[in-house]
């Protein structure tokens, strides 16, 4: 028994002196998500995700056992300094999951630079992430703000729309979105003759309506989510304005929403990367084991969050489970393609999603994939020094 102790103890020695992690360890996982508030939906179905993909691997990922440690963002910007420090210095994770709130991820991006902690966003599409914001250590496996608003913009031109009206909050995410649409329809000849805003998140869609009346556009393009998706669909729909002036969106419009949209909704076209009916083997089984798993149907969010433990597998199988290899560690997820439920991405050198996205229609409580919009988009992530 002494002599098996000895070098038990000899062995751990060796280990430590050698700067490696025992297989021993666990891998510590920090989730700082939205566990309360508008967006806890949100932060429930992207952890449900990365577990599922944790479970599907027995538990493991790299070999290596995962902690996990939460904290609630609250979707709160002024107190996410203060959150990204908990899970980064005092539970010192190997890796920082999150978050929804794009105003959150920033300061957990800058926290994560700081700090060279290797950070997945598993929503928040803020543009500057990928872009000026952009290091070594930082990836996405959800969008850019500009990618969904870009892929509408040939569509949208296909139909034969010259005019467009832009409507959204006046916020980053809004601006962004907006901003890709225009750059996308005007790059095919289409012109946008006006961007009209309202303060987020006021819902008082009504003057804004009256103008879009006036103006006589070809289209209306919004970018809303959540609760003001759902009012704005159903005010356009009341107004009338639906039978000479079709209106689009990003897929945020009419995801999550439909039930409260209902009738309204019907028929609307979207752009996103991802849909319902993409009928692919991939998706189909991580629809199955994904209501199995938690008795409810996976959504974008959840598919956001399944990817990001499928890009930690990439890089811990690199390395064989030794993560303090920060550097093959995180080659290895830039250079990876991943077999995602919304079809194979790779990552562009900025670490943001090259994919699909996707036209969909609404149809009863689903947005059903009509036609890829735009294969293989790239973000152009301006101000990304790498």
């Amino acid at each position: 028994m002494h002599h098996a102790l000895t070098r038990a103890l000899a062995a751990g020695m060796l280990a430590l002196a050698a700067g490696g992690a025992s297989a021993a360890d666990k891998i510590k996982v920090g989730f700082m998500l939205p566990y309360s508030g508008t967006y806890a939906a949100l932060g429930a179905a992207i952890e449900n995700g990365f577990k599922l993909y944790v479970a599907e691997q027995g538990g493991k990922l790299g070999g290596r056992e995962i902690e996990y440690f939460k904290v609630d963002d609250e979707s709160n910007p002024a107190k996410a300094s203060e959150n990204a420090n908990r899970l980064i210095k005092r539970d010192q994770v190997d890796v920082l999951i999150g978050t929804v709130h794009s105003g959150v991820a920033m300061a957990l991006a800058k926290a994560a630079k700081g700090s060279d902690t290797t950070l997945i966003v598993t929503n928040a599409g803020a543009d500057a992430i990928t872009g000026p914001m952009c290091g070594p250590g930082i990836f996405r496996t959800s969008f850019s703000n500009w990618q969904p608003g870009y892929a509408m913009g040939p569509v949208a031109a296909a139909k034969g729309h010259k005019t467009a009206v832009t409507i959204t909050w006046k916020y980053a995410a809004g601006e962004e979105q907006i901003g890709g649409f225009r750059e996308g329809f005007e790059k095919a000849g289409g012109k946008v003759v006006k961007e009209l805003t309202l303060p987020f998140p006021n819902v008082e869609f009504q003057s804004l309506l009256t103008e879009i009346a006036a103006l006589k556009p070809d289209m209306v393009f919004a970018f809303f989510a959540g609760g003001g998706a759902v009012k704005f669909v159903q005010d356009y729909h009341a107004s009338g304005l639906q039978k000479s002036i079709p209106l689009y969106g990003t897929g945020f419009l009419t995801d999550g929403t439909l039930p409260a949209q209902g009738e309204a909704a019907q028929g609307l076209l979207t752009t996103l990367h991802y849909a319902d009916g993409l009928d692919t083997p991939r998706d189909n089984a991580f629809r199955a084991d994904y209501r199995k798993a938690y008795n409810m149907q996976p959504d974008v969010y959840a598919v956001q969050g399944y990817d990001a433990a499928q890009l930690m597998q990439v890089g811990l199988q690199a390395v064989q489970g030794d993560i303090a290899n920060k550097t093959a560690f995180r080659d290895a997820m830039r250079g990876a393609t991943i077999d995602s439920p919304r079809g194979k991405f790779t990552l562009s050198p900025s670490g943001n999603p090259v994919q699909d996205l996707y036209l969909r229609q609404v149809a009863g409580q689903e947005n059903k994939v009509v036609d890829v919009a735009v294969r293989q988009l790239a973000d152009p992530a301006r101000g990304c020094k790498l």
